[in-house]
């Protein structure tokens, strides 16, 4: 039996031990997704107790409270925090098989030097422990972040941000982890949401642009684009709830958007036309300046529209959202290919069932910008476990080249969370271990080094161009 979560763990043979511990565990990170706050890291937070850096406003653990019934009052409510703390450190005991039980453990042993197992019976314990830990010098938010070997971090942004934390780490010599925004423009897209027209008020303010037509919106769309580049971006984002391609002619995506800004509902077809006619204009300014662009689709949000009204989104609500998509996503890359504007891109499905059609999608529109300038990401979030991991990597390995794969990002709002990197490191060493172990890949160090070092760092450090 093996030790629980021991120097072997999750490395099921010599290979995998060999390919971790001599190409993977000290490359350095790069985590081109997050969601963590620049302005947090510019002034250099320093966390109160283990319920600020840990528990608050990270919705997978309180999603596992919720499911060992944990009153609300002890997740988003009024409780103490570290009588929150102490409801999270009973349910994780039940976490048996949850990626979250593993990521716990790995952050306790890594951050704070604990080696034992969290439940409620060491929960006073590691409550201490950590808090003194979290009180030393170098346990600030810049100190983790270098403690992490942390060299680029992109955040998720608004087009109407200032950016003015990521302006003011940019001039600050002292820290030397790059930090770039990423341009998010879900809510200028989502025209059938509530909130859109406020929201495009305040666009129309920051770009002074009048945005009264869809003309007028691609223009404050475009200097916003141009500030972001300025700031040093180097990706966009799209949050989809599935894939739209719906090209109509122009004339009718204007009347759909005076339709909006009058206050009307619009229908699920017009509100389909108007994304596809942003995403072919937003993606053919992502290509001329080199930006990666990234989709993420297929997510059910906020289906609890009572725990939505009550604590918003984000909340640890959502879930998996099966849709057909696979037909929007061909023509939306194959418009984009036609005209030379398809950008690098990295797509991101909730529901793993798409794994081989991606896989299979991104062979038919590669180029010679860049090895893999279409990328199937990583397993994304309910889907970065060991299951989800191992699945993606297998079916991107069979069906396209494992060895241009950009590898791992943390999609969290946790400085603590870059331990998941060293959770799918290992994994990916197991599964390409197992393969030479098994007879299909030379035992050849220069080649495996060459493909997991590449994993790890150079491939997403290329491709990012940092």
């Amino acid at each position: 039996m093996k030790e629980f979560m021991g120097k072997d763990f999750l490395l099921s043979n010599p290979t995998a031990e060999k390919l971790y511990f001599s190409f993977a565990e000290n490359q350095p990170i790069i985590d081109y997704h997050c969601h963590v706050s620049p302005k947090e890291i510019y002034e250099d937070k320093r966390f109160d107790n283990l319920f600020g850096v840990w528990l608050s406003g990270d919705h997978y653990k309180w999603r596992i409270m919720r499911s060992n019934g944990v009153d609300e009052r002890y997740i988003t409510g009024d409780a103490p925090e570290k009588e929150k703390f102490l409801k999270f450190a009973e349910a994780l005991p039940k976490a048996i098989g949850n990626p979250m039980y593993h990521w716990c453990h790995l952050e306790l042993k890594k951050y704070f030097g604990y080696e034992g197992v969290l439940n409620a019976e060491t929960a006073e314990e590691v409550w201490e422990l950590a808090n003194k830990k979290l009180a030393e010098p170098d346990m600030t938010v810049r100190g983790i972040i270098k403690k992490s070997n942390v060299c680029f971090i992109g955040t998720t942004d608004d087009p109407v941000d200032s950016l003015e934390w990521h302006l003011k780490l940019k001039e600050d010599s002292t820290f030397d982890v790059t930090v770039a925004p990423t341009f998010r423009p879900d809510k200028a897209f989502n025209i059938e949401k509530s909130g859109w027209r406020e929201y495009i008020k305040i666009l129309s303010e920051i770009s002074d642009t009048v945005i009264d037509s869809v003309s007028a919106l691609k223009s404050a769309l475009l200097k916003r684009i141009e500030f972001f580049d300025k700031c040093g971006c180097r990706a966009s984002d799209h949050g989809l709830d599935y894939m739209v391609y719906k090209a109509v002619p122009c004339e009718e995506t204007e009347r759909i958007m005076k339709k909006a800004l009058s206050g009307e509902t619009v229908t699920a077809a017009e509100a389909e036309a108007f994304k596809t006619e942003l995403l072919l204009f937003c993606a053919a300014e992502y290509s001329k300046r080199g930006w990666v662009m990234q989709l993420h689709y297929n997510c059910l949000r906020n289906p609890n529209s009572k725990m939505f009204e009550a604590l918003g989104p984000d909340t640890g609500f959502d879930c998996i959202g099966p849709k057909e998509s696979c037909a929007a996503l061909s023509m939306l890359l194959d418009a984009l290919y036609r005209t030379s504007s398809l950008p690098k891109t990295v797509i991101y499905s909730l529901d793993a069932a798409d794994n081989a059609f991606i896989d299979t999608l991104i062979g038919a529109f590669q180029g010679p910008e860049v090895a893999g300038k279409l990328q199937h990401g990583s397993a994304w979030w309910f889907n970065d476990n060991k299951t989800g991991m191992q699945e993606q990597l297998l079916s991107l390995a069979n069906l396209s080249l494992l060895g241009n794969f950009v590898g791992m990002l943390t999609d969290s709002r946790s400085f603590l969370s870059y331990t998941r990197h060293e959770y799918f490191r290992r994994i990916l060493c197991d599964v390409i271990g197992s393969l030479v172990e098994n007879g299909e890949y030379p035992n050849d160090d220069k080649a495996l080094g060459s493909i997991v070092k590449g994993i790890c760092y150079e491939n997403a450090k290329r491709y990012f161009n940092i």
